[in-house]
């Protein structure tokens, strides 16, 4: 079996659970929210360490490019000057972008990826410039070496630009995509940087038609304030003129203004660029706050819920418990007090009123369960009630056939002893003497009924009585007397209004002893004084009884229990259980040294009185006229 549990532990385990459920749910929403906060608020983060050196890198690849592209077609000193120079600015480039990315690439698994991507194709660049300088690499090569690391750069701006804020991610992406056109018109630069072939001028014009499309599809999602600046840049004279010089390049002519004005359109769409990013970046911060304070506002409402929550479940829980704990209370108040006092008065013949079990409740199945206490409490009550009336029904009887008996025993009893008198044929005298033994234990019997329906018999004696007469009196009332040793005892005598009963006591443990001892076996009856009282002694030479059953008896004796009708075996040990109960009385059963059972019966002290200092004339008869027959 379990170990128990109060009903309170049990009532907050079945609330613990939604608790701890609506606890966790509300972490769950303070920790997304909030995580959606600190992300908008990275944003700023990320376009300082990744997306703007990532910028720089990619505006110094595509002057590199440029370069280049001049170099295979003009050696000159100058070219080559301003080639190294170049690449100077896109080595340092290229260390600010490895050391500022190491700070935010691990952002998330897939920026650090990203990342690691275009370190990798970065990482190519000397060889690319290699094949430059001994002339390995034609121009469209070389054009195709640079594109594949813009293109990884340009991944990393699409990785970076995912937010979950929708309108800031889709303007961002917007912003990417002219950011593409701007490296489309840098490749357009480097294709047409002076006479084409019929493959450039097929990349030429795929460019140019990519780099259109991306612009006019741009220029439609921007929101107004990102968009001014982009129109004001596509509606200005010096892109009319760039759109007309790329016409010529796509009919194969080669103007030569074309790349002042590339690049002086390249430069303001770089500045509009710029400009861009750093709005949308001024964006995040408003929004990240809106975020936060929404997760503040969210986590706080779910936390005053669960507050209330919890204190509503402990309040119901504890209003429960009090109740259940106040059924408790009044169920063990009719089991162990309420009942045993009833039942107690009744023994004793006192009129009961039992109060109605009543519970303050306002629980409908805890109310039933008090009313139905209060219902078996008053059918308990009047079953004892019952069994009260029934134990002394039997109990008038028990004393009206023993005082009938008594009345005709009595009579038998003078008629016995006229007939001794007359009597005289030995053998007839023995018979008679027989006869009026079995009337004192037909007495004694009865005697032992009006004992058990609470009455007193009415035999008792005026004077104190010897001892050791008390002793040959008791047994002289057992069939087995003949076997019964009495020993020379001291002379204390006997209080006269308890010698009736101590001497019926002491028959009942003597006649036990002969009968649960071998015939040819003697008990032995001893006296002497103590320190409390005088004790006598009643030992036999039986088999004896074990100490569970011993211990049992011991405990009968000591507290009289209600006398059970189906218990006749044992009625001798009701009767001395009442009698010595009625005296103050202590009667001890032990183990005998002889394998029996030794019977100790202490007298106390009240009811004991020292010998006369002048010895008395002793009656013949100081109990009764009976015959004692020692054995052998």
């Amino acid at each position: 079996m379990g170990r128990s549990r109060t009903i309170r532990l049990k009532i907050i385990g079945l609330l613990l659970v939604p608790l701890a459920s609506m606890v966790v749910l509300w972490g769950v929403i303070t920790a997304v929210t909030a995580s959606e906060s600190l992300e908008l608020r990275q944003y700023k983060t990320l376009w300082t360490n990744l997306r703007h050196p990532a910028d720089q890198l990619t505006t110094e690849l595509q002057r590199e490019r440029l370069v280049s592209v001049k170099l295979l077609r003009d050696k000159s000193t100058t070219v080559v000057q301003n080639l190294a120079a170049q690449r100077a600015r896109t080595d340092a480039a290229d260390e600010r972008f490895r050391q500022l990315s190491a700070r935010s690439m691990h952002t998330s698994e897939a920026i650090r990826t990203q990342v690691d991507v275009v370190l990798t194709q970065v990482h190519r660049l000397d060889a690319i410039r290699g094949d430059i300088d001994t002339g390995l690499s034609g121009r469209l090569q070389v054009i195709e070496a640079y594109n594949a690391i813009t293109d990884a750069l340009f991944g990393l701006h699409k990785r970076v630009a995912f937010i979950d804020d929708i309108p800031l991610y889709e303007q961002s992406r917007v912003v990417i995509d002219l950011g593409y056109a701007r490296e489309l018109l840098s490749r357009e630069q480097a294709i047409a940087a002076g006479p084409t072939t019929a493959p450039e001028r097929r990349l030429f014009t795929q460019l140019v038609g990519n780099r259109r499309f991306l612009v006019d599809q741009a220029l439609g999602e921007l929101d107004p304030g990102l968009r001014e600046a982009q129109v004001s840049l596509i509606t200005s004279p010096g892109y009319q003129r760039l759109r007309l010089m790329e016409d010529q390049i796509i009919a194969g002519g080669a103007p030569r203004s074309w790349l002042p004005a590339s690049e002086a359109f390249n430069t303001s769409f770089q500045e509009a660029q710029t400009q861009a990013g750093a709005l949308l970046t001024e964006r995040a911060e408003p929004v990240a706050d809106a975020v936060l304070w929404r997760a503040f506002v969210l986590a706080g409402t779910c936390f005053v819920l669960v507050i209330v929550s919890i204190v509503f479940s402990l309040r119901m829980g504890t209003r429960l418990s009090k109740e259940l704990g106040a059924l408790r209370e009044a169920a063990l108040e009719v089991a162990t007090k309420r009942l045993p006092q009833v039942v107690e008065k009744l023994r004793r013949g006192e009129t009961v009123e039992v109060p109605e079990l009543s519970v303050a409740t306002t629980t409908a199945e805890i109310g039933d369960v008090g009313q139905a206490f209060s219902t078996v409490q008053q059918t308990a009550v009047e079953a004892a009630v019952g069994q009260a009336q029934l134990r002394e029904g039997v109990g008038h009887v028990f004393r009206n056939l023993a005082r009938r008996s008594q009345t005709l025993l009595h009579r038998q009893r003078i008629q016995l002893e006229d007939m001794q008198h007359r009597a005289t044929d030995p053998e007839a005298l023995d018979d008679l003497f027989r006869l009026d033994h079995l009337t004192t234990r037909m007495r004694r019997h009865a005697e032992g009924l009006i004992i058990l329906s609470g009455a007193t018999p009415g035999r008792g004696w005026s004077k104190p009585v010897p001892m050791l007469d008390v002793a040959r009196g008791a047994s002289a009332e057992v069939e087995d007397y003949q076997r019964v040793i009495v020993e020379p005892m001291p002379g204390q005598r006997l209080a006269g209004p308890v010698v009736g009963d101590v001497i019926h006591l002491i028959a009942e443990l003597i006649e036990n002893a002969t009968v649960y001892s071998p015939p040819h076996t003697p008990v032995q009856v001893r006296g002497e004084e103590t320190a409390r009282g005088f004790a006598f002694e009643v030992e036999d030479r039986g088999l004896g009884i074990g100490a569970e059953e011993l211990a049992g008896l011991n405990e009968r004796l000591a507290s009289p229990p209600e006398f059970d009708l189906a218990d006749s075996d044992r009625l001798g040990l009701f009767v001395v259980s009442r009698l010595a109960a009625r005296h103050d009385i202590r009667v001890t059963l032990r183990g005998s040294p002889y394998g029996g059972t030794t019977a100790i019966v202490l007298i106390p002290a009240e009811h004991v009185s020292d010998p006369p200092a002048e010895p008395e004339d002793r009656p013949k008869e100081p109990v009764r006229p009976m015959r004692v027959v020692q054995g052998e």
